[in-house]
């Protein structure tokens, strides 16, 4: 199994990314734990480690800079304790398609008072009881969660929730899937309204990557990326008729395989020409 070792951090793809932020690239590697970041010497504002092999969130050194952290793809099922010394300022994580499983192992996360974005989706703790007021109340601070933004009535729902958990009701959420009540929670995977399975297995497996139902609700996306993709509408050969049809299929996106294929998209800035296809696509 390879190692991150100095010489790797060092050769990996380093680069300007579209949102003018320096991203440094160790996607693939298939290393066990982070380690040997120090030798970034804090230069990278993100930090994409997607398809790795990594069980556990810590390993950082102070890297007051990052703001961005991509874990999509691992096999994360511990968050470390004390993430807020090393990363201060992470603004977004991304830690779909991992093995976080429990509800209280999102607890430690709330200690990172900038962390707006969080993402979870096809991780097991999605399908917890309760797991999006959960979350919302003990990281108040997330404006976005699994890519759909939370609203003023959630946060107020998820206060009153938080505050009247008694530590023995935390331990019945974290022992128990999701089960219709009369709270609706956004359950990447699952039918709205529909019961999970009552088999909780003692092995930590990822949730079915089942498509989504089509929903009324328009699907909202980070405003911050969406005003960054106008800015690299020139950068990338695009038109705004672009950008505005990429916003209109996140809208109406029936899977999160799509939402996430989008958002690399208008992250990558590569989306020239797109609204003649999606018009186009519209039509049949």
């Amino acid at each position: 199994m390879v190692k991150l070792t100095i010489d790797l951090v060092e050769g990996a793809m380093q680069y300007t990314n579209p949102l003018r932020d320096r991203e440094l690239d160790l996607r693939g590697y298939k290393v066990p734990a982070i380690e040997n970041l120090g030798s970034t010497l804090d230069q990278f504002d993100t930090i994409d480690f997607t398809d790795n092999e990594i069980r556990k969130l810590d390993g950082f050194p102070l890297l007051q800079r990052l703001k961005s952290l991509i874990m999509t793809g691992n096999k994360i099922i511990r968050i470390g304790e004390d993430l807020v010394s090393s990363i201060p300022n992470l603004e977004t994580l991304i830690l779909t398609d991992n093995n976080i499983a429990e509800l209280k192992d999102l607890d430690s996360l709330a200690s990172l008072t900038k962390l707006s974005f969080l993402s979870l989706a096809r991780c097991p703790v999605t399908m917890k009881m309760n797991y999006r007021l959960y979350v919302v109340g003990r990281i108040p601070q997330l404006r976005f969660l699994d890519f759909k933004r939370i609203t003023q009535a959630e946060r107020k729902q998820a206060r009153s929730f938080v505050k009247h958990l008694s530590p023995l009701a935390i331990a019945e959420t974290n022992s128990n899937k999701t089960k219709t009540s009369g709270v609706r929670t956004f359950v990447p995977g699952a039918p709205v309204g529909s019961r999970a399975s009552n088999d909780e297995s003692p092995e930590v497996t990822k949730p079915s990557q089942q498509k989504h139902p089509t929903s009324n609700q328009p699907r909202e996306f980070p405003q911050a990326t969406l005003h960054a993709g106008v800015k690299r509408v020139m950068l990338s050969g695009g038109s705004n008729q672009d950008l505005l049809a990429i916003q209109d299929a996140i809208k109406k996106a029936k899977t999160m395989d799509e939402v996430e294929r989008l958002h690399q998209m208008l992250s990558s800035g590569q989306f020239a020409g797109f609204a003649a296809h999606w018009h186009k696509q519209q039509k049949h």
